[in-house]
């Protein structure tokens, strides 16, 4: 079936979490919908690897919290999921040891942001203002860069201040992860949209979106897919870049998108034939080792998929400090690894490369597509996100995690949030037009 130059109600611009959840909403409300994908999958920023019988996430990984949307579409969907848990272990001076007690009272600033008070400065400023010992301000970098994938020197204070809050609410210090891998939500959001009679095509990335109230023609390199509305979810990094051109330009992408950031994360997933950890005891709970913090190496942050048994350690660093890692093959971040490792655990690095069965990763700050890994807010856009969510001309609607406006940037829950905002702002729409 020729797709091209047919009209549809709606041409939605990307198949990632947003796109799809936004297309799912109005698909099943009736509407004529078309979803137009880049690459040659769906999912986005998800994008899970299956190696034997193990599901590595190169992308999104957690699920943070209780957010209504995300689980409900989980159980919706019949997926199993596990909490994670398990020992923190801390490396310091040399030293393995549990976290325990390392980081009482260190993320009380963090803590204390909830309660900030405009006008907004950036992390930094707000170190100084608040006159942070410097012992203590080397963890608060280290978890506000590579939680957030951001410069402590340009994101909002303010920002992680509401960030703080939205987890609060959504019980955001729990963690957990999809078994079999999150590929399967995109996966079942596409099923759903073809089986409300929508349509998904891959392998066609945009060029150009030329629009006037009551229409938009999304060009591309094969043709044009037409429709009376657009929702846009390509990723903040895309979109300021200005690979896909508006015609008319539109501020919301021109002047707005600017205040916001599109952090960068390097993450690896090295899968090994033992797990080789566990026979180092006594060291302290290695055997149950959830998280490791060593923010004086690099990279500063690792993980297993604890309690799931696995072979695998992922390796993470967020903000400035991944650069370091950027454009690395596979194969030279493998060996810079099992050298971090070999220090961290007092193994031989040959031993660790004999160990080792490969090394799984995705460099998405080179991703043509996504320009980087997730958002973050710079000091003074607070308000940039809920600007992205205002229709144009009642014709293009921006959707994904960058429009969140409840606090969650960079989570997939985020990007769904902001597909169904998308999709009640066109369901509305319509409604009112046919009164």
């Amino acid at each position: 079936m020729n797709l091209m130059n047919q009209m549809n109600d709606v041409v939605v611009v990307g198949a990632g979490m947003a796109g799809l959840t936004a297309a799912r909403a109005l698909a099943e409300a009736g509407m004529k919908v078309l979803v137009v994908e880049a690459q040659e999958r769906i999912g986005g920023r998800i994008l899970t690897q299956h190696v034997g019988g193990e599901a590595i996430e190169l992308g999104a990984e957690f699920i943070h919290g209780r957010p209504p949307e995300l689980w409900a579409l989980i159980e919706e969907a019949g997926l199993e999921t596990y909490e994670r848990g398990g020992a923190q272990i801390y490396f310091e001076d040399g030293t393995l040891r549990d976290c325990g007690g390392q980081m009482d009272g260190v993320f009380d600033p963090l803590e204390k942001l909830e309660n900030f008070a405009a006008p907004d400065i950036s992390f930094a400023e707000y170190l100084e203002r608040e006159e942070v010992p410097v012992e203590d301000r080397g963890r608060l970098i280290g978890y506000v860069e590579g939680f957030n994938a951001a410069d402590h020197r340009e994101i909002s204070a303010a920002s992680l201040g509401a960030q703080q809050k939205a987890e609060d609410a959504t019980e955001g210090d729990r963690i957990f992860r999809l078994r079999g891998g999150y590929d399967q939500l995109p996966a079942y959001l596409s099923q759903r949209i073809e089986e409300y009679g929508g349509t998904v095509v891959t392998g066609v990335p945009v060029k150009e979106i030329r629009w006037s109230p009551g229409r938009a023609e999304v060009v591309t390199a094969s043709g044009s897919f037409v429709a009376a509305k657009a929702v846009v979810t390509l990723p903040l990094g895309v979109l300021q870049r200005g690979d896909v051109i508006f015609s008319p330009p539109v501020s919301a992408v021109d002047k707005v998108a600017s205040r916001l950031r599109m952090g960068q994360v390097r993450r690896f997933t090295l899968l090994f034939r033992e797990r080789f950890w566990e026979s180092l005891e006594p060291q302290p709970g290695l055997s149950e080792m959830s998280f490791l913090f060593s923010f004086s190496e690099m990279p500063p942050v690792w993980w297993t998929p604890h309690p799931e048994r696995s072979n695998s350690l992922t390796g993470w660093v967020g903000g400035p400090r991944s650069i370091e890692l950027a454009g690395m093959s596979a194969e030279q971040i493998a060996r810079e690894a099992c050298a971090a490792l070999g220090k961290i655990f007092d193994v031989q690095q040959e031993r660790l490369a004999s160990l080792l069965v490969g090394c799984c990763t995705h460099d998405w700050q080179h991703d043509e597509f996504s320009g980087g890994s997730y958002s973050y807010v710079a000091k003074g856009g607070l308000d940039a996100s809920m600007r992205m969510t205002e229709p144009v001309s009642g014709t293009l609607f921006f959707a994904g995690e960058h429009t969140d406006v409840t606090g969650h940037w960079g989570t997939v829950h985020a990007a769904m949030r902001s597909g169904l905002r998308a999709a009640a702002q066109i369901l509305e729409a319509s409604a009112a037009s046919q009164r």
